[in-house]
């Protein structure tokens, strides 16, 4: 007589077999799991995964006993994936999102619990924007400050290069979770983004409905990295050779990060983008930034509305970090400034026409002397998230009367005969103190120009003079903040009153040396 126990031993691994061979290959996409957040209405959330060729995929969305809906595809043979476009919903949850795959009367059921529905955003970059919430001012505060967050959700994808275009993610560092003070300092420069975490907290504050973060950044990584080939076709940057750049630390071959932690995304509905990098770009490149920086933002906004089934909007939100400082001397002083300019495609403020519906946190007076990270990783991203989350107000939720820009000249009047530059701002400025080397003008004699400091004069709300007389030339430009480290912390002269909002670095050409001649920034 066989032991009942062995009778069953030998007949489930039948049953499992049987059960498991019609779902062979049949799966969510990698980042599809537990405790996620899906895109929330206007737009209609895309669940998608691989299957068995010419099975039937139906996914039905529950919330407790109740089916709110349920859509039905097949999966297609040449590529093995099947996809569906959720109805759009509501923020809440908690809901269940389930899949079954029928070939031949044969079932297979995947399951994801806890869902929720709210806006999912993206943070990219380099090291900045990779530093943890452990590696921050207060971290030890930040770190216990979850338990109102719940509803923030947090995924960090792994970092990891591909040579083609991947569909899929190949491994994520942290799948969807809540947030704890383990994941989201789980160690130096792995996750989670305290950029990412803070922006995404404040934007809970003010939306009170749930927010998606993925975090998927490399250190030392030059824009290329993050960049299709058409992107970087169209802006001609020369054919790859080798990096001797100090800047360059991380992976720097052209496309490869968006080959592997990007473009495995794209069929992903997103609210928006978060951007910070540059500093691997100060040496390598640079003067090409101004083109690969809006055509990596074009390109992304294309392939995620495309990828999406046109559920991502074709201009969705995309917020950059303008580089802060650095005290290393590895880097030529222009090349930090270059950067920054080039972040707004020379315009010297977002939006603006290369860059449509893009918002931008000045960082460049968040320097850390001190920082154990070394300085060009400032420890303060709390106020980068801060400044990061009004312009996605402003920008992506239509909040109107929120300043979320530092104060820029709107016009510049030179009044040669006076000995005076006047620059009437279109905002109110506050002069945190008077620098008398941080407005430099572009003095020209017999052919020859050089950069010499233009004091400040007199102050009111919206204008301010400069003298010019240490010059006895033409006064041909004008430029502001122009170093790599153009003051310390939070004490650069110019500030908006009510928002604390430094005003941006910039450069102005006065091309007409006539009295009273008016020049616009950034033109």
């Amino acid at each position: 007589m066989v032991a009942p126990g062995l009778v069953l031993g030998l007949v489930l691994p039948l049953i499992l077999w049987a059960d498991r061979s019609a779902g062979i290959g049949f799966r969510f996409a990698s980042y599809i799991n537990n405790d996620m957040v899906l895109q929330k209405e206007p737009a209609g959330a895309v669940i998608w995964g691989f299957g068995t060729p010419g099975a039937t995929v139906t996914v039905t969305l529950r919330q407790g006993q109740e089916t709110i809906m349920k859509k039905v595809t097949s999966v297609k043979a040449h590529s093995d994936t099947w996809m569906v476009v959720l109805d759009p919903m509501k923020p809440g949850g908690p809901f269940e999102v389930m899949a079954q795959q029928t070939l031949e009367k044969i079932n297979f059921t995947l399951r994801v619990q806890d869902v929720l529905f709210g806006d999912v955003w993206l943070c990219s970059g380099q090291s900045n924007m990779q530093m943890t919430v452990l590696q921050i001012f207060n971290a030890t505060r930040e770190l216990s400050n979850t338990a109102a967050y719940q509803s923030v959700r947090i995924l960090s994808v792994s970092p990891i290069q591909a040579e083609q275009e991947l569909e899929d993610l190949v491994a994520v560092d942290l799948q969807w979770s809540k947030p704890t003070s383990e994941n989201l300092g789980h160690g130096y420069f792995k996750y989670m983004s305290a950029v990412c975490w803070l922006f995404g907290r404040h934007l809970y504050d003010t939306l009170q409905y749930p927010v998606g973060l993925i975090a998927s950044s490399w250190g030392g990584t030059p824009i290329e990295a993050w960049s299709s080939g058409r992107s970087l076709k169209a802006c001609g940057v020369p054919q790859q050779g080798s990096v001797p750049y100090d800047s360059v630390t991380g992976p720097s071959k052209h496309s490869v990060l968006w080959n592997a932690m990007i473009h495995p995304l794209c069929n992903m509905t997103l609210k928006g983008v978060v951007w910070y990098q540059g500093e691997s770009n100060i040496n390598y490149n640079t003067d090409l930034y101004n083109c690969t920086f809006p055509a990596l933002i074009e390109d992304w906004r294309e392939t995620f509305h495309r990828g999406s089934q046109g559920q991502t909007e074709r201009f969705f939100p995309f917020g950059l970090v303008q580089l802060s400082s650095d005290l290393s001397k590895k880097s030529s002083d222009d090349g930090f400034p270059q950067i920054r300019w080039h972040q707004t495609a020379d315009f010297g403020y977002v939006p603006n026409p290369k860059m449509p519906n893009t918002f931008m946190a000045v960082a460049m007076d968040l320097c850390d002397r001190d920082s154990p990270f070394g300085s060009i990783h400032p420890r303060d991203k709390q106020t980068v998230a801060y400044r990061l989350h009004l312009g996605a107000r402003a920008l992506a939720y239509g909040e109107k009367n929120l300043t979320f820009e530092g104060p820029l000249p709107e016009k510049i009047e030179l009044l040669a005969h006076k000995g005076l530059l006047n620059l009437t701002y279109y905002q109110q400025i506050q002069v945190q103190k008077k620098d008398n080397k941080i407005f430099e003008i572009s003095c020209c004699t017999d052919h020859r120009c050089k950069w010499l400091p233009a004091s400040m004069n007199t102050v009111s709300t919206q204008s301010l003079t400069l003298a010019i007389d240490s010059c006895h030339g033409t006064v041909v430009a004008l430029r502001y903040a122009w170093t790599t480290w153009p003051c310390e912390y939070k004490q650069c002269p110019l500030y908006h009153p009510s928002s604390a909002l430094p005003a941006p670095p910039f450069i102005a050409f006065i091309t007409d040396q006539g009295p009273g001649h008016q020049s616009n920034v950034a033109k």
